[in-house]
Order: C-alpha cells, then sequence, then structure tokens
C-alpha cells in the first residue's frame, strides 16, 4: 500500500444504507484522503448529509492508484467484492469487504478492532468485517472472555430493518403509512414477512436443521474473532419494526467467576463501550440511544442465579454503523498505522 504525503487513496464501493454510511464515517472520522472515488453499477450523483458525491461505474480497470477499498457488501447476496476484489488486490489496493462471502475464508482475517486488531496484519490484500450483530456482541463478550474466560454463548437478537438494506427501510415506512392512510397500496417486499406491528425470527435462509444462516454467522463468526472454537454459542435472530439499531439479550458462563459489579468497571474502563446500567432509574441501551454513534451500548448487566458462573447482558449498537460502516473504517485505520 503506497503512502501520498501521509494520505490515502480510498475508494467506496456501493451506495446502499451501508455505503453512505461509510461516507458519512470517513468524513466525521477525518480519515486522511487523498482521492476518494465511489463506485457502483451504473454511474450518478448521490447526495449524503448535504454533500454531493460522483458515483463512477465499476468495472475491473476502476481500482488504479487506490489503496484501500471498502466493499459495502449487503447481507443475504454475493457481494461485488465476489466479482472485483481480485482486481482490486491486483491493482495493489487493499479490499476490506463488508459482505459475508470471504469472512470464513482460513487466510482472510475477519476483524474486530476491539477485540483482535492484530489480525489485521495477516491479510493477503482481503479483510472482512463481520455481521453485524457479532460485531457488537464481540465488542461487550472479548474483555470479559479476557477476564474471566468464555464458555458458553445464548444470544437472541432484536435486529432494525436497516439491517436488510435501504429496501427493509423503504417497506417498513410505506407499510406504516398505508396502514394510517388505510391504503390498499403495493408495498414492496424487502423482507420475508410484514414488520408493522410485527416480529418474525427469521433473517437469511433457513438451513436443513433450522438454524438460520444469520444465526450460524454469529456462531462461526465469534468463534473465529475470539481465536476459540471451543466456545458453545447458540442464536436466535429475530427482525423487529425499528428503523435503526440491533439489540441483543446475550446470556454467558465464564470459565472463572466474575461479579456483575467487575463486569461493569471493566467494560466502562474497555475501548468502544459504553455502560448504561442503572435499573432504579429505568436506565439501560436503547436502540434511540445508539442511533448514529459508533460505540457499543450495554446494560442489564445482572447474575444468573440458577446456573454457576452465568450473566446476562443486554447489548445496542448502530448496526449501519459499528455493525457495519464504522467498524470498515477503523480496520482501515488499523492499516494505516
Amino acid at each position: 500500500m503506497k503512502k501520498i504525503n501521509k494520505t490515502y487513496n480510498i475508494a467506496v464501493v456501493g451506495v446502499g444504507a451501508v455505503g453512505e454510511a461509510m461516507l458519512r464515517v470517513l468524513r466525521q472520522r477525518k480519515f486522511p484522503i487523498n482521492t476518494l472515488r465511489i463506485f457502483a453499477r451504473s454511474a450518478r450523483t448521490i447526495n449524503v448529509d448535504g454533500q454531493e458525491y460522483s458515483v463512477e461505474e465499476l468495472t475491473h480497470d476502476s481500482f488504479h492508484g487506490i489503496d484501500i477499498a471498502l466493499f459495502a457488501g449487503t447481507e443475504g447476496e454475493k457481494g461485488a467484492a465476489v466479482t472485483y476484489a481480485a482486481s482490486a488486490i491486483k491493482a495493489g489496493a487493499v479490499v476490506i469487504d463488508n459482505g459475508a462471502d470471504f469472512r470464513m475464508k482460513k487466510d482472510v482475517p475477519l476483524v474486530v478492532p476491539e477485540a483482535n486488531p492484530g489480525d489485521v496484519k495477516n491479510h493477503k490484500g482481503i479483510i472482512a468485517n463481520p455481521n453485524c450483530s457479532t460485531i457488537q456482541m464481540v465488542v461487550a463478550l472479548a474483555p470479559i472472555k479476557k477476564r474471566a474466560g468464555l464458555k458458553r454463548v445464548v444470544v437472541s437478537t432484536y435486529q432494525a430493518v436497516s439491517g436488510s438494506g435501504r429496501g427493509g427501510m423503504v417497506q417498513i415506512e410505506k407499510e406504516y403509512r398505508a396502514w394510517a392512510a388505510n391504503s390498499s397500496e403495493n408495498i414492496p417486499v424487502a423482507m420475508s414477512q410484514t414488520i408493522r406491528f410485527n416480529i418474525f425470527p427469521h433473517i437469511g435462509s433457513f438451513n436443513a436443521d433450522g438454524s438460520t444462516t444469520e444465526e450460524m454467522k454469529m456462531v462461526h463468526e465469534t468463534r473465529k474473532i475470539l481465536h476459540d472454537n471451543k466456545i458453545k454459542i447458540s442464536a436466535t435472530t429475530v427482525r423487529v419494526p425499528v428503523v435503526n439499531g440491533h439489540s441483543e439479550a446475550v446470556y454467558i458462563e465464564t470459565t472463572k467467576p466474575i461479579s456483575p459489579d467487575s463486569v461493569r468497571s471493566l467494560l466502562k474502563k474497555s475501548a468502544g463501550i459504553i455502560v448504561m446500567d442503572d435499573p432504579k432509574s429505568n436506565l439501560y441501551p436503547m436502540p434511540i440511544h445508539c442511533d448514529g454513534k459508533d460505540e457499543v451500548f450495554v446494560g442489564r448487566i445482572r447474575r444468573d442465579a440458577s446456573v454457576k458462573n452465568g450473566l446476562w447482558l443486554w447489548i445496542v449498537a448502530d448496526n449501519l454503523r459499528k455493525g457495519a460502516a464504522t467498524n470498515a473504517v477503523q480496520i482501515a485505520e488499523l492499516l494505516i498505522k
């Protein structure tokens, strides 16, 4: 990767909800950019927060001179990196891919900077950004594992519609507008069910054993990031009628005893975490707290009296930012260090 006066030539590939968030995060975190180029299937102009950006048509020749290419892949479909990552790497760029296609490849680092920053140095041209739900959970679990070990994780997620992309955000708005207007408008379907006044336990596709691909991502990705295939992990992933911000109820069993107060103290000192945990004042994380923020919010930290070394945590984060764009930009920040 070539330095140009300590600034870098950056490409953002894809201009959906995650791509727009990447542009926003690059600007807000003041990433040292020399030139910024944006690519998508077709050329056009987009407006993000009042700033216009020119989008170029993506081709295999797009990456000449690019130092870092951020691919804003979405869940549940083959991302552009499958087709274009090799061309970007050949041109000398390091690819940071938000899609699911490379995450479990043995020679591709899967990185959450607060948990396994050292894995960045093992890349061979491509670094994978984990699943949004995995990222926020691992940020909270990594310091606990380091202090007390981690034997078991059971997680139920409550995932916002923005996790399904811009189409999900359009769907929920149109469903509520149609309901309020008593309209029979034909609503475009980006999700598997109606989301208005509803929740459903179906994110990704179903496997033969009844689990979903989203649930198994959390299992395999968490083990890879934490470098521990012995952790017993089970997940149920649920879509809820929230526009942005994923929430998770996470049950853990630690190897060594650790008190809820010790966990609170530990997490307060850990990078990228805000502890909001005062039940007497009705203070606990909610999606409205995390929207537009880069931190992972943790609360409802309590002991499970039915199991030795059992604890519960409630974890909330902005899935478009820390769950996707911010984590990718943080990986790029690690690279330039």
